[in-house]
Order: C-alpha cells, then sequence, then structure tokens
C-alpha cells in the first residue's frame, strides 16, 4: 500500500475530528492527479444539478461533470450518507480499489472525504468519465428520434470477455479474492471504444477464501450480504449471510444471457415459476436462434444470405455462448464453472469466432 493511501485509510478510521474541517484535501489515487475540494466537486456539477445527474445506485448518486483544475470530464459517485451502511460502502470501495487494477475495471482518480457548505459530512468517488454510457442503456433503448443503438455480436462478445477477465482478476489474481456483489448490466460501462470496464464497488468485499464470506466477519450486517439487484442475485443469497464468487458467477451469467435474448432477468415474461435460465434452457439448443435478440437475428440473417458455413460459424458461436452462461447459472453454487474457466472459454470462444469469419 502507497503510503498516502496508508494515511487516508487512517484518516477515514481515526479522523472524525477532522472530518468537521471544511474542505478537508483529499486522497489522490494517482500521483500526478489534482486534490479537490467539495467546491470543485459542486462547481464541476453545476450543484449537484438533475441535469448532471447520470444515475442512482444502492447507496448514492452519479454525477457528470467537469473539473476545472484537472480539464477532464469525470463521473462523481456522491454517497448518500443517511442511508444505511452508505458510510462503510465507501470504505468498502476504497478499500476494493485502493490496489486492484485491470484494463477493464473502471479507473478511479481520486477520493473525497470532507464537510459539505451546510456542514453535512460529504464522501464521493471520483471516476474517469465512460463515454458510452453503460450496457443497461445499449440492451434496452427507449424508443425515441435517436437512432437505436446496436451491439452487433462481436461486440457483445468482446464486451462479455472483458468483463469475464475482469471478474477473474478479481477473484483469482489480488491475493484475498474480491466478490462484487452487485454486477448487472448497469454496472458495466463502455468507452469509446466499446470496451466493457466493471464498476461500482460499493458493496465489494474481501473474501476469507475462494468460496465465501461471512459479512458477520467483517463487521457487516446480514442485510448487507444479499443487497444487490433482484433478477441477479444468486438463490442461495436467500438462504445465507454469505455472498461469495459463486454468486458473481451467477450474475454474470444472467447478464451474458440477457446480451444473447435481450431480455432483462426481470421481464414481465418471466414469472409463474419461468425464469430467464428456465426459459432459455427450455430453448436449448435446438430453438435458441428464435429466442436471441432481434438485433442479433437479423445479423444472422445477413449472414446466411452469404454462405451455409457462416451460418454454422455464427450458430455455434451463439450455442457455445449460451452453454457457458447457463453452466454459470446452475441452482448450487458447486456446479458452476469458476470465473477462471469462464474467462478461459469466453476468450477461446471469441477466438475461434474471429477466425472462422475471416
Amino acid at each position: 500500500m502507497s503510503l498516502g493511501m496508508s494515511i487516508y485509510v487512517l484518516f477515514l478510521f481515526l479522523g472524525k475530528k477532522a472530518l468537521r474541517r471544511p474542505y478537508l484535501l483529499l486522497l489522490s489515487f494517482g500521483k500526478k492527479f489534482p486534490r479537490v475540494s467539495y467546491k470543485d466537486l459542486a462547481q464541476a456539477t453545476e450543484n449537484f444539478s438533475e441535469l448532471n445527474l447520470v444515475g442512482k445506485g444502492s447507496y448514492g448518486s452519479v454525477y457528470s461533470g467537469k473539473l476545472t483544475q484537472a480539464k477532464i470530464e469525470v463521473a462523481i459517485k456522491v454517497f448518500d450518507l443517511e442511508t444505511r451502511f452508505a458510510d462503510r460502502s465507501f470504505i468498502s470501495e476504497c478499500e476494493s480499489l485502493r490496489t486492484i487494477r485491470h484494463r477493464n475495471l473502471l479507473p478511479i482518480l481520486t477520493a473525497c472525504s470532507t464537510i459539505d457548505n451546510n456542514g453535512n459530512n460529504f464522501k464521493a468517488l471520483i471516476y474517469e468519465f465512460i463515454l458510452n454510457g453503460n450496457l443497461d442503456t445499449w440492451l434496452h433503448q427507449k424508443h425515441g428520434g435517436l437512432a437505436p443503438k446496436l451491439l452487433g455480436l462481436p461486440q457483445r462478445m468482446s464486451i462479455g470477455v472483458g468483463i469475464a477477465d475482469a471478474l477473474a482478476y478479481l477473484h483469482h489474481d489480488c491475493g484475498r479474492p474480491i466478490v462484487h456483489c452487485d454486477l448487472k448490466p448497469t454496472n458495466i460501462l463502455l468507452d469509446d471504444d466499446m470496451n466493457g470496464h466493471l464498476g461500482d464497488f460499493g458493496i465489494a468485499s474481501l473474501v476469507v477464501d475462494s468460496r465465501s464470506i461471512s459479512f458477520g466477519h467483517s463487521g457487516c450486517s446480514s442485510s448487507l450480504a444479499v443487497r444487490g439487484t433482484i433478477g441477479y442475485i444468486a438463490p442461495e443469497y436467500a438462504q445465507t449471510v454469505h455472498a461469495s464468487t459463486c454468486g458473481d458467477v451467477y450474475s454474470f451469467g444472467i447478464v451474458l444471457l440477457e446480451m444473447i435474448i435481450g431480455k432483462r432477468p426481470t421481464d414481465s415474461m418471466f414469472g409463474g415459476g419461468l425464469s430467464i435460465t428456465s426459459f432459455v434452457e427450455r430453448k436449448f439448443p435446438d430453438e435458441v436462434l428464435h429466442i436471441i435478440d432481434p438485433h442479433l437475428q437479423e445479423e444472422c440473417k445477413g449472414f446466411t444470405k452469404e454462405t451455409v458455413a457462416t451460418e454454422n460459424v455464427v450458430y455455434r458461436c451463439v450455442l457455445s455462448l449460451v452453454q457457458v452462461a447457463l453452466a454459470c447459472t446452475r441452482s448450487f453454487p458447486r456446479d458452476r464453472m469458476n470465473m477462471r474457466e469462464v474467462a478461459i472459454n469466453l476468450n477461446a470462444i471469441s477466438r475461434s469466432y474471429a477466425a472462422e469469419i475471416k
């Protein structure tokens, strides 16, 4: 841990009196990134205007803005400290992000812990602004006057591979594994090259081993263990106070299915015992092409006009992706792949597809 980070963590836990000092300068995660104050962040967001609000999460709101001193566009995650566990979430996110570095993890620039103009505690994280928004807006577009945003099969595969690589890194290459706990399309940001970046580590936790963590052990209540998003939470979370890397695998499988069929797991078509996983399982393998996202169906039709061989490549690719997704969403955690296996499989599928369509 760097000296700056050590001082910052010490401040978080011991510096309650320091919180009362106005405009306390914040830690810089990047050595050359300038320090900023509450005043800087308020100015960047036009006093946290609704016009600059780009999204809301479990523990706060995210605003876009431009820091005058740094002259860069940023996303500012402001924690709602009246929300239960928000303060702990801020610490958790800082802890999770302080040492990890991966091309598919949303890069954090700095953090702010101070007081606002009214003397209230204020905590925020400042991220690099990601140009193309989140995956959810690309998969589920609202009808309007703008031309639709389309994601082709290669792009969806690339995003899936990137996020799988990021999760494999968190689970297997960070010393003690990190569980994200809230994987969903709105937490996957797309840059100007349409590369996927995993963000929002507000309820991420270091795990005791590669299978599970007791939130009681880390001092959090059991409600934090199942805090996530309905539709993406692993089924075992309803019966246990443990979050796990296996739970992240399940969530990833749901996201992968969503990218393939273009339906959220909470879609009205799922109910009465029918889930997104059981729906796809019933159609696998013979009818899979009939249930994929309409944009992908059109893409497949375009291929089929060329050659039967190309059609078979697309068909095999979709089947392989669905097979991986279903292997991630098994009911019992022990029956699922781990993220390293998922990443290896998806990278192989992507390479095979790229080689065969040349």
